[in-house]
């Protein structure tokens, strides 16, 4: 039986505030500040029991190593002598948000009957460029199983992002659906992280129907307005697309091509008037998760941001009170990873399968979550300063944290990745 996992980054030690994303404003707001690994990734883990606790199925995947020292090799240095800039991408725990590990077309889209996951190159920023080979290798493992298809990235040329670009509407998770890959032009002062070129290539790697996927440029508005990835501004789930009035070039063309194609389509669309786009970014209101539990009730899985700020929380109550699709929102508090720009969404990457077919290893339970944060709560930092990124004292404590959590969940293999 096909059900959707959300497979969550754990946060990684090395979690820290370098700045290094241009465009993402929370990343930039930030940049210098010391930061709290610890409780980054205990955030991480209590968002993961409120999906449990809604009866989702829930999955992780575990941070690369850091330093990245192949990375380093390969510039002629290491992470003692490197300048300071060099290190922080190298010390970066950008893989938290595991919305850009890949692109995930589920086994009823694709050609050949199997889910295909393309992993994403991220070669629009430097700290980003090199998790691929690590992204790739814990895929191959946890999506071993024949019913997967696990591919490469696109050639670097073409900047690909993965899942923070690209839409899935469906009347369920077990049926054909609609993907909608969204890719950027210009955002004036900030690049367009997706390219079109990326969008197709994966297309014709997952073997999808034309007829049954759509292409649509992101607003160059929203994207110089910081929405950096298209998830900041949009999200789907099953047959509703929930999103700001300015999310996309053509708004229009898009919401005709949808009804045109899905014959439950429905939009839910904020417009500005109510919440301007600056507070749609800041609050994260489009970068929550919008799931289907069992129960049935559609429900938002919102950053506590979102309860904060008062035209969003007013648009919320409206909606709710309207009886509209989003029926019910759990707000979480992941203030570490939005300080740093990723939101609940930002922390997931969603894979429609059986989960019968996945390595075990990747799935958790509370039992399980519980001893993570044992090994989280004993091993990972209570806090990093920029300038301690580079001492040997907090590089040891960083690469023994990652061992003893792959001890604790049987990934010793990926140890030298």
């Amino acid at each position: 039986m096909i059900r959707e996992i959300n497979f969550d980054g754990l946060v990684g030690p090395s979690h820290n505030y370098a700045g290094l994303s241009l465009g993402n404003l929370a990343s930039a707001r930030n940049a210098g500040e010391v930061s709290r690994p610890r409780a980054a990734a205990l955030q991480g883990i209590d968002k993961m029991r409120v999906n449990i606790a809604l009866g989702l199925v829930q999955g992780i995947l575990v941070p690369p190593p850091r330093p990245a020292h192949r990375w380093l090799a390969a510039l002629g240095t290491d992470i003692a002598s490197a300048d300071p800039v060099i290190a922080a991408n190298a010390m970066s725990a950008s893989t938290m948000w595991a919305a850009n590990a890949a692109t995930v077309s589920p086994a009823p889209d694709t050609g050949d009957g199997k889910c295909h996951l393309t992993v994403a190159n991220l070669k629009s920023m430097a700290h980003r460029s090199h998790e691929w080979p690590d992204t790739l290798a814990q895929l191959q493992l946890a999506f071993a199983n024949p019913a997967f298809q696990v591919h490469s990235p696109v050639p670097p040329a073409f900047g690909d992002e993965g899942a923070a670009n690209h839409m899935r509407l469906a009347p369920s998770h077990g049926e054909p659906g609609i993907e909608v890959f969204i890719y950027g032009v210009t955002g004036g002062p900030y690049p367009a992280r997706q390219h079109v070129e990326a969008s197709r290539a994966i297309a014709r790697l997952h073997g999808l129907d034309p007829a049954r996927t759509i292409f649509a440029a992101q607003s160059e508005e929203a994207i110089a307005a910081g929405a950096f990835h298209n998830d900041v501004v949009a999200v789907a789930n099953g047959p509703v697309l929930f999103a700001h009035e300015k999310a996309f070039a053509d708004r229009d063309a898009l919401v005709a091509e949808l009804a045109g194609r899905l014959a439950e389509f429905e939009l839910v669309e904020v417009p500005d008037s109510e919440v301007p786009l600056a507070d749609a970014i800041r609050s994260y209101l489009f970068n929550a998760q919008l799931v289907t539990p069992p129960s049935g009730e559609m429900t938002l899985v919102a950053p506590t941001e979102c309860r904060d700020t008062p035209s969003v929380k007013g648009w919320i109550d409206r909606h709710l009170a309207s009886n509209g699709a989003i029926r019910r929102i759990e707000f979480v508090d992941v203030r570490q990873s939005m300080a740093n720009g990723g939101g609940p969404a930002c922390l997931r990457l969603r894979v429609q399968c059986d989960p019968d077919k996945v390595d075990p290893r990747f799935l958790v339970d509370e039992a399980r979550l519980d001893r993570i944060a044992a090994v989280i709560s004993s091993c990972w930092p209570d806090e990093v300063a920029i300038g301690d990124i580079q001492r040997a004292s907090l590089v040891k404590t960083v690469e023994t944290a990652r061992l003893s959590l792959l001890d604790t969940l049987d990934l010793g293999g990926l140890a030298s990745y």
